[in-house]
């Protein structure tokens, strides 16, 4: 079963342990999520499975919404609610959080957590906090579209955010509490969408059904507005899920093509491959041929 699962990863549990249920129902380990959630978030997952695994770096780019609860005055050491508390300072006024929000909008510079997965040196950096080390992780270009503020009842702040990939709304709840000459730490964490894919439309591990939510290539792939989709002929398709070359002639005789990410399909609607094509030359993202 190719396709995507939009899952909705309740609190306390980790990535990993959420698609637990799936492997179960589907039989098979070949399943994989496209983005962590911490382990006290909660929210939207998206998990392909089979042969679509290969196509989790499309979804890599895509923008993310959250909504936040902030607490204003205590700073953990994870920036989240299992750390342990780090600082303490006064609870801001409401002017001081609008202004510190002001400045967290646009294109900036964001010092990712200590307690995260990225590497250094070849190990996590939450791995080199809890062996004793202390990382230096350098500040990482990210953007921020909007913070929405939904209600802030001293020391709790309700916000909505709209953020580029490789944003981390930890760092960002660090950032306001700073900002506002306070500190702060993220209390509750929900995902609501990934790009155009919404946590309204998921399913709970439980409720996961193998025959209904698993959403096929041909129609998922509609969802991302820059991958256009071709249709070819049988003839053509052989030759595609062989890794044979490709040109604008074979593709397409009645449009012009441009460069960029086409998904490909035979005439059952059955996915062959994801290619690119630059500069009129393409190179194929993934050939997943015939189901047997």
């Amino acid at each position: 079963m190719d396709g995507l699962v939009l899952l909705a990863k309740p609190e306390g549990i980790t990535s990993f342990q959420t698609l637990g249920t799936l492997k179960q129902k589907l039989h098979t380990g070949k399943i994989g999520h496209t983005g962590t959630l911490d382990k006290f978030a909660e929210g939207l997952l998206l998990v392909l499975t089979g042969r679509t695994t290969r196509l989790s770096p499309l979804f890599l780019s895509l923008d993310k919404t959250y909504r936040a609860v902030i607490i204003f005055g205590k700073e953990t050491d994870t920036l989240d609610p299992e750390g342990e508390i780090t600082l303490e300072r006064e609870i801001p006024g409401l002017k001081a959080v609008e202004q510190a929000i002001e400045r967290q909008i646009g294109q900036i510079e964001q010092i990712p957590p200590v307690y995260s997965a990225i590497h250094i040196n070849g190990s996590r950096a939450y791995q080199l906090v809890r062996s004793g080390n202390t990382p230096q992780l350098e500040p990482r270009k990210v953007r921020i579209d909007y913070i929405r503020l939904i209600a802030y009842k001293p020391p709790e702040l309700s916000v909505e955010v709209k953020c580029s990939k490789g944003t981390y709304i930890r760092s960002l709840a660090r950032d306001l509490g700073r900002l506002a000459s306070s500190c702060a730490h993220v209390s509750r964490l929900q995902r609501t969408s990934v790009g155009n894919f919404h946590l309204k439309n998921a399913v709970t591990p439980e409720s996961f059904n193998p025959e209904s939510d698993i959403i096929p290539p041909v129609k998922f792939l509609k969802i991302f507005p820059d991958i256009r989709k071709i249709t070819v002929s049988n003839l053509l398709s052989s030759k595609i899920i062989n890794g044979q070359s490709l040109s604008d002639k074979q593709l397409s005789a009645s449009m012009q093509l441009s460069d960029g990410l086409y998904a490909l399909f035979g005439e059952n609607e059955q996915m062959l491959a994801v290619a690119s094509r630059k500069n009129g030359k393409y190179s194929y993202q993934g050939v997943f041929g015939i189901k047997s």
